[in-house]
């Protein structure tokens, strides 16, 4: 496609950095870098494909904004297969918006979150698959998390579901000429052919759905939040769990009154880690609410951690926590083991009545720790996750469209089976078609194209 509109955008982080970079892109690039920068000594060179140029940008009143390099990339050979130019210039605030206010004087646009991107995707240098793994790996947390993006961007999954799609198209070849020439009537053997190969295509969808949770899991990462009476060592297990003093540990109770969280990796997944505040009745108003929040918390959670202090009989407020985790992913920690114990991983487990694990610590000893997090990891892994050396579903979007399309193909063995008109079953079998073009955009709505790049970071 042929844009009319020169877009530019500060591609960097906000705040000081050793470099910040403005790029631009479109129909006018070169001519704005041409009006803004300055080679030493005035003097004039032609700007060369893929090189980095010294010089100075200047204001519309010639003063000096940086000392800068500057990079064009002549279309189609740039990142969204237009004349690109990327001005790399000191890191911090003031510098990068001097120059990018300067670009747009001289005519370019403010470019909307990911228009750089989905200028590539609507270019063809990129599909939608892997245009939506480059936002997955800019804001991955983890090296696997990373790996399975980065394998994406260059298209595992792509590929994947083109060759799908070519089956498809095959057997939708033979369904066609059956149709067009009804007098050539399809032999048993055919029907036969057709209905083994959807099969076949229906296992390899099967397959890809399988590594969907573990990949979203991957992709998300989890949410677990600690949960548990006042001064029971929540904070604690917060700190030691982070290898830091990010929460403030006292025997006061009600010491923690609001939500604190952080992210950890455990394994290579992604784990956002909530403290919350110890559930007792309070008066303190704003206890209360940071109790509340720690309910709401609970819900929300895809595993909830609950820490008690095994140096005392259980109270209401645990036997309160424990009926609300009773349905719930949860793992049970007895605290205070370095202290006479007056609880045991027995008594918890008759409460309960269920088959929730649990972990003696002393948490001031650090005694347990390792054993939480692999409790953490093996409660949503079976084994070693292989997936980045496979193709891997991290999309929820590509886990509806694929879904969509195994529902459709099973449609059509169904129809085969019970003798339908093919003109009635190739229906299915389309939609099958456009469920799978939707993932890599070759059936996919102009709305959600422009909802799925408005979520990524502007400058990308």
């Amino acid at each position: 496609m042929i844009f009319e509109e020169t877009i530019a955008a500060i591609a960097t982080p906000p705040g000081q950095g050793g470099i910040g970079i403005v790029r631009i892109s479109g129909p006018e690039a070169l001519e704005i870098a041409r009006e803004v920068f300055v080679f030493p000594g005035n003097r004039t060179y032609p700007f060369k494909d893929r090189y980095l140029h010294y010089g100075k940008v200047r204001d519309s009143d010639n003063r000096i904004i940086d000392e800068v390099l500057l990079t064009y990339m002549k279309a189609p050979r740039s990142y969204t297969a237009e004349d690109v130019v990327e001005i790399h210039c000191h890191g911090g605030i003031i510098s990068v918006n001097n120059i990018l206010q300067e670009v747009i004087k001289r005519g370019a646009r403010l470019a909307l979150p990911g228009e750089f991107t989905k200028r590539a995707f609507l270019n063809g240098r990129i599909d939608l698959a892997q245009a939506e793994a480059v936002m997955d790996l800019v804001s991955a947390k983890t090296e696997k998390s990373a790996r399975i993006s980065a394998n994406q961007i260059v298209g595992s999954l792509s590929e994947k579901i083109g060759t799908i799609r070519e089956r498809l198209l095959a057997l939708m070849a033979h369904i066609e000429v059956t149709i067009d020439y009804p007098e050539e009537d399809i032999d048993e053997p055919m029907i036969f052919s057709i209905r083994d190969g959807i099969g076949e295509i229906i296992g390899e969808i099967e397959r890809l759905l399988r590594t969907a949770e573990e990949g979203k899991i991957i992709r998300q990462g989890i949410k677990v939040v600690i949960v548990g009476k006042t001064n029971v060592g929540k904070s604690s297990l917060l700190n030691a769990l982070l290898r830091e003093n990010r929460a403030i540990v006292t025997d006061i109770p009600g010491t923690t009154r609001d939500i604190i969280e952080d992210f950890i990796n455990i394994r290579g997944i992604a784990v956002r880690i909530v403290d919350t505040a110890g559930i007792r009745e309070t008066p303190d108003q704003i206890e209360r609410i940071g109790i509340q929040r720690s309910r709401q918390n609970m819900d929300e959670a895809d595993l909830v951690i609950m820490v008690i202090d095994s140096s005392e009989p259980l109270g209401c407020e645990d036997m309160e926590i424990l009926e609300h985790i009773r349905d719930k992913k949860a793992l049970i920690l007895l605290n205070k083991i370095d202290k006479t114990p007056v609880l045991t991983r027995k008594d918890v487990v008759e409460e309960l009545g269920g088959d929730i694990p649990v972990v003696n610590t002393s948490l001031t000893l650090g005694t347990g720790i390792d054993k939480v997090e692999d409790m953490i990891y093996t409660m949503f892994f079976k084994g070693e996750i292989e997936a980045d050396h496979d193709v891997t579903v991290t999309n929820i979007r590509h886990q509806e469209a694929l879904i969509r399309a195994q529902s459709q193909l099973q449609d059509l063995i169904e129809g085969l089976d019970t003798q339908m008109p093919l003109d009635i079953v190739s229906i299915d079998l389309r939609g099958a078609l456009d469920a799978l073009g939707s993932i890599t955009g070759e059936t996919v709505t102009d709305d959600l194209i422009d909802k799925i790049f408005s979520e990524f970071c502007l400058g990308k």
